[in-house]
């Protein structure tokens, strides 16, 4: 990005929205009726005391990170996060009204009764825990370790929540035109691996603190509090056996460490605990073949877990498990619980979100193409989907001219990288069909009902898809989302409409900073193909070494110039950006900013490109280019990235590809020797 990757890349921003800075936190802001338009290049965020060639940018951001706080809850605060809180108000209008409507499309019923139940907060409270006692209940009669196994199968189906590990479909990645069953690791509490694993005092105060949260939930659902804090020190311990054995997020980078195609049979002996016909047969899924066990070692620990673990102590886990995933969807005591940790604690978010964004984020999360369909047809023109996909063919054209022109790789390597490139599909604003949702039942009154029965409809939807043709028409973005996507098995490059909207993308400004920004953008994602997990697939999207191996040294010694680089930047405290995690999505910043630089070029070529606002034609592309990353963020949501996140912050994405950019020189009138001037560059496209 520029979702977690199941060979996605994409954008990449912590995408959290909230009021514009400055306003109080209070209900009384009201919907949109339409987006507001802001100029495609702020000359007002810009900092003219600091110099561009010195660090450019704190020259191109500077003063909006001064006129931009972070509001108080949110983790950060970015461009892209206040589209997405512009593009959130809408989306409130939309759904008010589908709530109040009296004569309303079968879609209009589902958004706007989704979002009524949630914005009925009184009845929420009333509610208390019963809406989870049938879920607390099953977990307690369990009497016996048989029972225990055979019930997870049936708890990973009706329940929400992370049990120990997860499953579903997934495309095969050596046959992308087969849908197949995964099994995954899952089932930890604490954002990654790390947490659990670092001995540092930070890693074991947050571990404290977890454990505190743990204990209070428990109490919270009628635990006792001594039986609670003993249960949460053993759950804490069981999560860190499951920790110890997962894959760090550098590792599953690889796409080769974490594809394992086994029989069921094979499964079975990997992992006997589990009664795997009945497990996926519980699931929706009969008679499963085969499948992928991303990492089989985990699965391993899980089946020693299971079977060695005292039994009170893995129920314990389960029901800890569950409570945490409904919070959200609770009282506010268990809302505010889960908030005060995970928000607060993890990343120094001190005020929750007003309830309409919650419940808006909750309408695009479960039922995000039916209320996409509201937003498409009120948001997003034909003139600004035809200009983006003229866009995208020209950046692809100059991609293609660099692959032809490269001097380090070799031609039958080329040849496979142009037939990728030819291949890749462009998916611009929103699918062509959209997803039908007539067998979810929606109930005005029945709030967690329409959470368990979405979060059902969804589970069957992906399991449905096992042994059918691969659906390559399908998004894994909802249309209002502000961010963009590459789908490495699909081969293709996704923009959705919520980040085609100014300031980002701005059809009535000159092609400049529109080039800069969003075409930057389109260059990012089309470089995430051949980047050091994309290139591992081919132009069907199967995962298959088409390089030469000198190519492939080649590449990776180009690699290792740009995570060189990013090694020695400092995100917070003395923590560096972990390169080996972020060199992915820091070539395609570079990558993707010079091919929108040369696509802009050639667009231009007969133009007579004249000076605006007192910036050159060059410098407003590199402007432009700068300006979406303009960010403030918390110091503790720093150091969460710092662990799971694999984007560099925003100053690395700007000067980090500036400085590896021949023509910014001479668009700034830099000199030799200036921080944003470096003698040898790094390039890999």
């Amino acid at each position: 990005m520029r979702m977690n990757r199941s060979a996605l890349a994409c954008l990449g921003l912590v995408l959290s929205v909230g009021h514009t800075a400055g306003a109080q936190h209070t209900e009384v802001m009201k919907p949109l009726e339409a987006l507001p338009y802001s100029p495609s290049l702020d000359l007002t965020s810009l900092d003219r005391s600091v110099d561009p060639c010195v660090d450019f940018y704190k020259f191109s951001c500077g003063g909006w990170q001064k006129k931009n706080p972070i509001p108080a809850d949110q983790a950060s605060w970015s461009v892209y996060a206040k589209l997405g809180n512009e593009n959130q108000q809408f989306l409130w209008g939309i759904l008010e009204d589908a709530a109040k409507a009296k004569v309303r499309t079968p879609v209009q019923q589902k958004i706007g009764d989704y979002f009524a139940s949630c914005m009925d907060e009184t009845s929420v409270d009333r509610a208390g825990l019963t809406p989870l006692k049938p879920g607390l209940t099953r977990i307690e009669e369990i009497k016996s370790r048989p029972a225990l196994l055979n019930a997870i199968a049936e708890i990973h189906h009706t329940m929400q929540g992370s049990f120990f590990f997860a499953s579903g479909t997934t495309q095969d990645a050596m046959d992308s035109n087969l849908m197949i069953a995964r099994v995954d690791a899952g089932g930890l509490g604490l954002p990654d691996r790390d947490y659990y694993t670092k001995t540092d005092a930070k890693s074991e105060t947050i571990r404290q603190q977890y454990v505190s949260y743990i204990a209070q939930l428990l109490t919270m659902a009628g635990g006792q509090d001594a039986r609670s804090k003993a249960d949460a020190s053993s759950i804490l311990r069981i999560e860190t056996v499951l920790a110890k054995s997962s894959l760090t997020r550098v590792e599953r980078r690889d796409p080769y460490k974490t594809y394992h195609k086994m029989t069921v049979a094979e499964l079975e002996k990997l992992a006997p605990s589990i009664a795997w016909p009945e497990y996926f047969g519980t699931q929706g899924a009969q008679g499963v073949a085969s499948l992928n066990v991303s990492q089989p070692k985990y699965m391993q620990t899980v089946n020693t877990e299971l079977a060695s673990e005292p039994l009170d102590d893995l129920k314990a886990y389960l029901r800890f498990h569950l409570l945490t995933a409904a919070a959200p969807s609770l009282a506010k005591a268990f809302e505010k619980a889960q908030f005060d940790f995970y928000s607060t604690t993890l990343r120094g978010v001190p005020d929750q979100p007003p309830r309409w964004k919650r419940c808006t984020r909750q309408v695009d999360g479960y039922l995000g193409e039916a209320l996409g369909q509201e937003f498409v047809r009120r948001t997003f023109s034909a003139e600004t989907k035809a200009k983006t996909q003229t866009m995208t063919l020209q950046i692809e054209e100059a991609m293609q001219h660099e692959i032809e022109g490269l001097d380090w790789m070799g031609p039958e390597t080329k040849k496979e990288a142009l037939r990728k490139l030819h291949t890749i599909r462009n998916k611009i604003g929103y699918p062509e069909t959209w997803r039908d949702y007539s067998a979810l039942t929606i109930k005005r009154d029945d709030y967690y009902g329409n959470v368990l029965r979405s979060s059902l409809f969804e589970n069957k939807r992906r399991w449905s898809k096992l042994g059918k043709p691969v659906d390559r028409t399908e998004w894994g973005m909802t249309p209002p989302t502000v961010n963009a996507y590459f789908n490495s098995s699909m081969n293709d490059i996704n923009f959705p409409a919520g980040v085609l909207q100014p300031p980002l993308y701005d059809p009535k400004m000159d092609d400049a900073p529109n080039y800069g920004n969003t075409g930057s953008t389109i260059g990012h994602e089309l470089t995430h193909g051949f980047d050091d997990e994309g290139r591992k697939f081919d132009a069907n999207g199967n995962l298959k070494d088409w390089w030469g191996a000198a190519d492939a040294k080649e590449f990776e010694d180009r690699t290792n110039c740009v995570r060189d680089q990013y090694a020695e930047y400092v995100i917070v405290d003395d923590i560096h950006i972990n390169s080996k995690l972020t060199s992915g999505e820091d070539v395609a910043d570079i990558g993707g900013t010079l091919l929108a630089y040369i696509a802009w070029k050639k667009e231009t070529e007969t133009e007579r490109l004249r000076p605006v606002d007192g910036f050159t034609p060059d410098q407003r592309y590199f402007i432009g280019m700068a300006q979406w990353a303009c960010e403030n963020q918390r110091d503790e949501n720093l150091r969460v990235s710092a662990v799971i996140n694999p984007h560099s912050p925003g100053f690395a994405r700007v000067n980090g590809v500036v400085t590896n950019m021949p023509q910014f020189g001479p668009a700034f009138s830099c000199k030799a020797g200036q921080p944003m001037v470096k003698p040898k560059v790094c390039k890999v496209w």
